[in-house]
């Protein structure tokens, strides 16, 4: 039988794809096979391809570039380590572009302090899991943590395996508290509770600018980091000076340090 090329073309795609496709001797069913797989690996290569694209992202946000580098290695076995950034305002931007599924990040850290970026994530992507690990066991800046939606709270001076413990409990859809923090201060952290101090009273703009100058940061860098002008930062600092009734810098530094806009 002569058939006309138009008909051979259209065979000779038909025999092309079924010289692809392999039958799946564990499921039953026909499927392509990906050009690249290994032929004869079947079931295993299958699960392994699938499996890994399960795997939880997870961003690391930490100023010490040891550190930050000691949890990539702890937890990029298990976990897809998707970027590590250096401080809060990176943080922010780099979330809201890859989206990861669980933050780990300080609490100090220059520009944007962890409490406040975290903050604003959450707002951003109101599904992604918090876990802060800090070098303070104290149990009210634990609360504080919570009551911005952090899941988990870690004391650097634990032992690598709870990060890990920690990671995988919150990933569960668990909280968790580092055992270092004081066991008698723990009703702070009862759900519901609001925290309030004089801090509540300044703005989101206004810790962001008191925050830079407590770092020591000229009003024009200030200025220049959150693209609003000189006169505006002068006058967020009147407003600051005036809500903490602070007669000096000195008082700004103190209060910034106490509520861990900065590290002491």
């Amino acid at each position: 039988m002569q058939i006309d090329g138009g008909q051979e073309e259209a065979a000779g795609r038909d025999r092309n794809v079924s010289e692809s496709v392999e039958p799946d001797q564990f499921y039953g069913f026909h499927r392509l096979r990906p050009q690249h797989a290994p032929l004869g690996f079947g079931l295993a290569y299958y699960l392994a391809m699938t499996t890994r694209t399960n795997v939880a992202r997870i961003l690391i946000a930490d100023d010490h570039t040891l550190v930050a580098e000691a949890f990539r290695n702890l937890l990029a076995p298990d976990y897809d380590v998707v970027s590590t950034v250096g401080d809060g305002r990176s943080l922010v931007r780099v979330s809201a572009e890859l989206r990861p599924d669980l933050i780990i990040l300080d609490v100090d850290m220059p520009i944007l302090n962890g409490l406040d970026a975290g903050q604003q994530i959450k707002d951003l992507l109101p599904r992604v899991k918090l876990v802060y690990v800090t070098m303070n066991p104290d149990a009210d800046l634990a609360a504080e943590a919570f009551r911005r939606g952090a899941s988990g709270y870690v004391v650097k001076a634990c032992a690598a395996s709870e990060l890990a413990i920690a990671v995988r409990d919150v990933l569960r859809g668990k909280c968790y508290l580092s055992p270092a923090v004081a066991k008698d201060r723990l009703f702070l952290l009862r759900p519901g509770e609001e925290l309030v101090d004089e801090g509540h009273r300044l703005t989101e703009r206004q810790r962001q600018v008191l925050q830079l100058l407590a770092e020591g940061k000229s009003m024009k860098e200030v200025g220049s980091v959150l693209k609003i002008t000189i006169r505006t930062v002068f006058f967020h600092k009147y407003r600051i000076m005036e809500v903490l009734n602070a007669k000096s810098n000195a008082r700004l530094i103190q209060y910034a340090v106490k509520h861990h806009l900065i590290a002491a």
